[in-house]
């Protein structure tokens, strides 16, 4: 086995799900579970092309069992979406991330985390293809809603308020874009620290927008 604690981690998601699927079989809820961990864990090394494989057979899989209206079915059909935009394949991934989130504001309300989550993604794959004044509505909205239901140091709230200060900073607003990367910057920090990668990631942010000839 792997000394690279992330392949020893995708090493053991493998056995797992390989355990599952002689118990179980494939189409068993507990197998679909174990494959989408797998695949989350291969996304993390960047593997998209296996991750995507074993999405598209759990999506395959859960909308057979469940209906593709199911919140399990959403959350994998949402999954893989995010590994088809990560793949270049936008537009297929927008109509994809739209479903998920009418389904979800349907099943779960406007305001709940996983329809917000939903949101977000959806607007990273609109600003991707250059409409920005769409995502940042879009972004403006789950701030709004992510602070008030869970507070703006929540994780969700504060990746919401980066992403908006991202697509900010592409439109032209400087000044608006740094201030809210600043107070993400700032909420990181009390919340977990210097060392924190979140916290390092969004200091580099800043640290760009602050060396941008542009500002």
């Amino acid at each position: 086995m792997s000394d690279n604690p992330s392949l020893r981690s995708c090493e053991q998601h493998e056995l797992l799900l390989a355990e599952k699927r002689r118990a179980l079989g494939d189409e068993h809820p507990k197998t679909l579970g174990a494959m989408l961990d797998l695949a989350d864990c291969l996304w993390t090394q960047g593997r998209l092309i296996a991750a995507r494989k074993l999405e598209e057979q759990v999506v395959a899989g859960r909308r057979q069992r469940l209906g593709v209206q199911h919140f399990d079915t959403l959350k994998a059909i949402g999954k893989l979406a995010v590994t088809m935009a990560a793949q270049g394949e936008l537009a297929e991934a927008q109509l994809l991330q739209e479903q998920v989130v009418d389904g979800m504001r349907r099943q779960r309300g406007a305001a709940d985390l996983e329809t917000l989550r939903a949101i977000n993604n959806l607007a990273g794959t609109i600003a991707a293809q250059g409409d920005l004044a769409a995502a940042r509505e879009l972004l403006e909205a789950v701030v709004i809603s992510a602070s008030h239901e869970f507070g703006e140091q929540h994780p969700d709230s504060l990746v919401a308020m980066a992403n908006l200060a991202g697509v900010l900073w592409r439109e032209g607003d400087r000044e608006e874009a740094y201030a809210l990367q600043q107070q993400v910057v700032d909420f990181y920090r009390c919340t977990h620290g210097d060392g924190h990668q979140a916290t390092r990631t969004a200091v580099a942010f800043l640290e760009m927008m602050e060396q941008d000839p542009g500002f």
